[in-house]
């Protein structure tokens, strides 16, 4: 019995290792897309113990090839001078038939590449990239009350089923 069967995983199963909670608030996500990462060093050790933050990182295509930036991957504690720049620009592996598609869109106007998860898949750590188009103030009120009326009617009918 390997650590993964442990741990309640199959082979091909995923586990995330890290959110963006806060790009739903603030895009409307049109697009997804699963991309590797180019790592180096021990972040990989870093990022299997979730020692990682996407909240502020954002991604771009340049010259045919895009990038990841302000993503925080801390430094692995026993990596001594081997230890890796925690915010480093990093590079996305994604096929060039998706690259080609999304740099344009994110080029518009009020589009931009997010990050939205960094799982682990297969052994390879990967980054669910997402076209999000900013959200208006007013749009975010109006999620925000679509949230709480869906709240609201899940624990009426919750507690509807207990009587």
């Amino acid at each position: 019995m390997n650590v993964w069967q442990v741990l309640g995983m199959g082979k091909g199963e995923s586990r995330v290792l890290a959110q963006n909670k806060k790009a739903s608030h603030e895009y409307f996500i049109e697009e997804t897309v699963e991309a590797g990462i180019v790592l180096q060093g021990t972040e990989i050790k870093a990022i299997r113990r979730g020692k990682v933050n996407i909240q502020d990182a954002f991604a771009r295509v340049e010259n045919g090839e895009a990038f990841v930036y302000n993503m925080h991957i801390s430094q692995y504690e026993q990596g001594n001078r081997y230890n890796h720049d925690p915010l480093r620009t990093r590079k996305l592996l994604m096929h060039q038939k998706e690259i080609n598609k999304l740099g344009p869109l994110a080029d518009k106007t009020g589009y931009a590449l997010i990050p939205l998860k960094i799982y682990i898949k297969n052994g390879f750590a990967k980054v669910l990239v997402g076209l999000g188009r900013g959200k208006k103030m007013y749009d975010k009120r109006e999620s925000l009350k679509k949230q709480t009326a869906q709240r609201e009617m899940a624990r009426a009918f919750r507690d509807h089923q207990k009587m």
